[in-house]
């Protein structure tokens, strides 16, 4: 297993990346390729143990968070975003693992890997710990403004994904919305909204905002720009109410420090990224402030997406935009 690591991406590249990319090979075996500048890359692993899974590719560019994803992709031709895919498409890595510009990952994916056939376009998927067990929301910023059909085809998409990599068997969607009922909503959700009803998924209608951590649904359907708000909102409610409550319990325990595991449930890192859906190829997003462990941790998950060979198994299973959405749908479960 080959794995390339934009090792200039990230608020704390290239140094955190290195250390993640070190822990990765150390526990787990696997080759990790990083990407960016040698000589920066060199001097973050001096003194480290472990290199002989670690490889160097040098390039000499790299794309900063404010720059704009396509302009950047298409302009920084040896920037280490594109490089790593690169090496993905001429079969030199498995997958890409990258803390930078999430647009830029995004745009070098399609234009390195191509897109699953059918798959108007790709999305993030963030997994968040539910009461009754981990639920998906597509999509956590890759696409802000989203027609109907496009928020179906993420539905399809998550679907295919919490069978081929969630182990989970019938899951249930629901589309986010202000209001339960089928007619709450911009026109943007309604019309999505009937496109489900017609479907064979099994949709169960619109889930307001309180619900999304009750796990009543495995799968959770909203565009890009407010997913990315609600993956913010559950980061931000985990740092902020952990300390709080902890201090509350450890003040009524002997020894306090009771509510680790929930610490450890809500913390991203564990995570380590967001798999793109509905390229050819694996990529992972993770978070501009990663630390070491969630670059560890998305290699980690990354190595399992390919194992799992995932792009193959969503294209098996899914055969978007031919016909009529139920037909399509029904074809793919």
């Amino acid at each position: 297993m080959r794995i390339a690591v934009d090792a200039m991406g990230g608020d704390q590249a290239p140094e955190v990346v290195i250390q993640g990319a070190l822990q990765a090979a150390s526990e787990w075996g696997y080759e990790i390729i990083l990407v960016g500048r040698e000589d920066a890359i060199e001097a973050g692993l001096i003194g480290s143990s472990g290199r002989t899974l670690i490889h160097v590719h040098h390039c000499s560019e790299t794309i900063l968070m404010g720059e704009s994803p396509v302009k950047a992709v298409r302009r920084k031709k040896d920037s280490s975003i594109r490089v790593a895919f690169g090496l993905v498409k001429r079969g030199e890595a498995d997958a890409v693992v990258s803390a930078g510009n999430s647009g830029a990952v995004l745009t070098a994916a399609v234009q390195a890997l191509g897109r699953i056939k059918g798959v108007d376009r790709p999305a993030f998927v963030g997994i968040f710990p539910g009461v009754r067990g981990d639920v998906i929301l597509i999509d956590v910023g890759a696409n802000v403004d989203c027609r109907p059909a496009q928020l179906f085809q993420f539905g399809v998409m998550a679907h295919s994904f919490a069978l081929s990599c969630m182990n989970m068997k019938d899951p249930e969607i629901g589309l986010l919305s202000i209001g339960q009922e089928g007619g709450k909503g911009n026109e943007q959700v309604r019309q999505a909204h009937d496109l489900f009803m017609g479907s064979h998924l099994r949709f169960a209608g619109n889930v307001e905002g309180r619900d999304i951590l009750s796990g009543r649904f495995q799968i959770i359907v909203c565009d890009g720009f407010v997913g990315n708000v609600v993956l913010k909102l559950v980061e931000g409610m985990a740092e902020t109410l952990y300390p709080l409550l902890n201090d509350a319990i450890g003040d009524r325990t002997e020894g306090g420090g009771s509510l680790e595991w929930l610490k450890k449930k809500l913390d991203y890192s564990e995570y380590g990224g967001a798999p793109i859906l509905g390229v050819r190829g694996v990529g992972i997003v993770c978070h501009g402030g990663s630390s070491a462990k969630a670059i560890k941790n998305g290699i980690r998950t990354a190595a399992e997406y390919v194992r799992k060979d995932l792009p193959n198994r969503l294209a098996s299973h899914i055969d978007l935009f031919r016909g009529a959405p139920g037909k399509q749908v029904h074809a793919a479960v």
